[in-house]
């Protein structure tokens, strides 16, 4: 399990009074006070090679919107896609995954190519739990654009690249989550995604290079935040958005919240459950059933202490530290604060 135990990335974005003009530009004098992530590297961590082509982002945030820049080099820039709401990731893409409340479910994803064609949808909880995508779903008054630095589906020449601006409305994110707008520190999760194809030029077209069975080469998938795993739909795995309206935080490093660092504890037991649910077809009713011999763990020299109730089916693992609050994860993933 240890891929999925690095530390997630961290990008505070600072406050704008002035937004950004959404057209694609992502060099524009506003930018210019965020500050742009690590390039992007593969979905499943440093293990694996470093993605061909760079990809970064930056972000700033008003009272009514989070905005986000992204630069994405590319020799050839195609697109075929021009519905919204088509499977975008069919494309090359740019993808976007934010969980305002951090409790793995009731998150959004919106995609987009270099036509600026977008697929927006809600999750109910992730696919692994038996989530709903809700396609029909759509950011109301999302504003995004795209610019090319280079031609559009042509093979002739050698592009730069490809930018992306978006403007995501604060208040079409605020479904079972946090006050809009978010108050000074408020943390979210988010992470974002480049699915990149093999492409070869045939006949003067773009065309999905194809294994042995004559289906296309499976697709690479570059992110901010690792993963590890070829999954975006582990949100637990995300990283972190820190909101300051403070100008000297820019430079700061952000420091993981004493509760986040609780929580992983709480994901540890999850992946065993699930695991041992895998093998003996019930959930584990006793820690010790998990490998678990000790139910206290100490984060950052205090002790906390380590709870499982558990039914065939369903379970319910509990961490706390002294009568501090009680954090308890289920069998879907959900994470939230318990009562005694």
């Amino acid at each position: 399990m240890e891929s999925l135990f690095t530390p997630p990335q961290q990008y505070i974005t600072p406050f704008t009074s002035e937004a950004p003009k959404i057209d694609g530009n992502v060099n524009e004098e506003i930018w210019q006070s965020a500050a742009w992530t690590n390039y992007f590297m593969d979905i499943e961590g440093t293990t694996h090679a470093k993605p061909t082509w760079n990809t970064r982002v930056k972000m700033l945030w008003n009272d009514t919107c989070l905005f986000v820049a992204a630069e994405l080099q590319e020799p050839h820039v195609w697109a075929t896609l021009k519905k919204h709401d088509a499977i975008i990731y069919h494309d090359n893409d740019f993808e976007i995954f934010i969980d305002p409340d951090n409790d793995t479910h009731h998150y959004y994803e919106i995609e987009v190519n270099a036509y600026n064609t977008i697929f927006d949808l809600f999750m109910t909880k992730p696919y692994r739990n038996n989530g709903r995508a809700l396609i029909s779903w759509q950011v109301a008054r999302l504003r995004s654009g795209v610019q090319v630095q280079g031609t559009l589906n042509n093979p002739n020449d050698t592009d730069k690249g490809w930018t992306v601006e978006m403007a995501i409305p604060l208040r079409m994110l605020a479904i079972n989550s946090k006050p809009i707008p978010p108050a000074e520190g408020t943390t979210w999760r988010i992470n974002f995604s480049r699915v990149q194809w093999d492409v070869a030029i045939q006949q003067g077209k773009y065309v999905k290079k194809t294994g042995a069975n004559g289906k296309p080469l499976p697709e690479h998938n570059w992110v901010w935040s690792p993963q590890g795993l070829i999954n975006m739909h582990y949100p637990e795995r995300w990283g972190y958005l820190y909101f300051t309206r403070k100008a000297a935080l820019q430079d700061s490093a952000f420091s993981l919240p004493y509760a986040e660092k609780q929580k992983q504890q709480l994901w540890r037991l999850y992946y065993r459950q699930k695991e041992y649910f895998q093998k003996h077809g019930q959930y584990a009713k006793d820690l010790t059933d998990l490998g678990v011999n000790n139910n206290q763990v100490k984060i950052e020299n205090q002790v906390n202490q380590l709870k499982l109730e558990a039914n065939t089916h369903q379970f319910m693992a509990f961490i706390q530290e002294a009568d501090k609050i009680i954090y308890c994860i289920n069998q879907d993933g959900l994470i939230q604060t318990c009562k005694n």
